[in-house]
């Protein structure tokens, strides 16, 4: 079918899953009339248990389409991409669950979002897909969650309020209160437990990913020092993060000539700064022996996740300080909870964006600067995420 012929604009898979539910329930919240979307997943009982919850949040979804797809069934995964224009995926972990998606949807042409902060994922499906996507005009995007739209939209907005064609510097600082999903804790202990195959996946996509011509993009996990604009402790943050910022770099003229970022967390007290990189090493070595990751995932079962409550009391705020041309400007992206209610706003206003706003004409694997950039800033600030210049 052509994208005019689909009978879905926006697909959401894995809607039954625990950040799948939270981004129904935005889209049931926000998706304009007329807008044709459904939900997927391998359980029919448990999709048509997610409606009716639906139903509770906006009463005309009583007969929103519930679509049967399983990741382990192939053909059911191309059959839903091929219905519909975008496809937003909860499915995790990625690594193990997630390429079935993004193959469908590059072959049919269909635009794909997904919540991972997975690298190894990320670089294999830049590897394994995006010559198809770029053939077919498919948009493949990933990390459109916490990971990594707060910090790629953040530098993105920091380096407009820089001089363009000039060297340009910047550096973000992590903050945030908040509690771990079953799925969440799921990806993060497969992550640790694989990092022979995450540095073999990082090799192969440097030695095959293009590089821009007569400019310079370095992006990495700061150093540790202090927090110049709210006075912690600023530790290094090897998150998926900056990766993604220094892919938009490399494919945005806009950073300039020569460009850095480097990507810090910042805790208030220094007895957390000095416990940190040690439960961080504990964990990635609990990871390596399957039993004990067994026993810290059976800790928060896959599906469950903070209460509405514990969410509400949530919250995340990433500063930028950003230098060049003689000029200093410091920004900050902040709003609520920030890997489940806004995660799912994030992932919500993206599927939108995607289905329903006028966008560059680029096709293959983007980042959210690059496929949506500023159309998708203002789509956030008016779901209340808030960017804002400091000074």
């Amino acid at each position: 079918m052509t994208s005019s012929e689909r009978p879905y604009d926006i697909v959401l898979f894995g809607a039954t899953g625990f950040a799948g539910r939270l981004t129904a329930e935005y889209l049931a919240r926000h998706v304009p009339a007329g807008v044709r979307w459904a939900i997927a997943g391998r359980s029919p009982s448990k999709l048509a248990a997610v409606r009716e919850r639906l139903v509770a949040v906006n009463p005309a979804l009583g007969e929103l389409p519930l679509l049967t797809a399983d990741v382990t069934d192939g053909p059911s995964v191309r059959a839903v991409a091929e219905q519909t224009r975008v496809l937003a995926t909860t499915v995790g972990p990625y690594a193990l669950h997630g390429d079935a998606a993004v193959a469908a949807c590059a072959a049919a042409g269909t635009d794909y979002l997904d919540i991972t902060g997975e690298p190894e994922f990320v670089d294999r499906c830049y590897l394994r897909h995006d010559r198809t996507a770029r053939d077919t005009g498919a948009r493949l995007v990933h990390c459109a969650g916490f990971d990594s739209v707060p910090h790629d939209l953040g530098v993105l907005f920091t380096v407009q309020h820089l001089p363009p064609d000039t060297p340009l510097r910047v550096a973000g600082y992590v903050r945030a209160s908040a509690m771990i999903s079953g799925g969440t804790l799921a990806s993060a202990l497969l992550a640790f437990a694989r990092p022979r195959q995450n540095l073999a996946a990082a090799r192969q996509r440097r030695a095959a990913e293009p590089r821009p011509a007569g400019r310079q993009v370095r992006s990495r996990a700061g150093r540790p020092g202090r927090d110049p604009v709210d006075g912690g402790w600023a530790l290094p943050f090897p998150s998926i993060d900056p990766q993604i910022v220094g892919r938009s770099a490399r494919a945005l003229e806009r950073y300039g000539p020569r460009f850095s970022y480097a990507h810090h967390l910042s805790v208030p007290r220094a007895t957390t700064a000095a416990a940190m990189p040690l439960g961080v090493a504990a964990a990635a070595a609990a990871a390596q022996v399957p039993p004990l990751r067994r026993a810290i995932s059976a800790r928060v079962a896959p599906g469950q996740g903070p209460s509405a409550a514990k969410r509400a009391a949530s919250w995340f705020a990433v500063t930028f300080v950003g230098d060049g041309g003689g000029q200093r400007v410091v920004t900050r992206v902040s709003g609520g909870d920030p890997g489940y209610d806004e995660t799912a706003t994030m992932l919500g206003e993206s599927a939108l964006c995607l289905a329903l706003d006028e966008l560059p004409p680029r096709a293959g694997q983007l980042t959210t600067a690059v496929a949506m950039g500023e159309t998708l800033i203002s789509r956030l600030v008016a779901a209340g995420i808030a960017f804002d210049v400091l000074s």
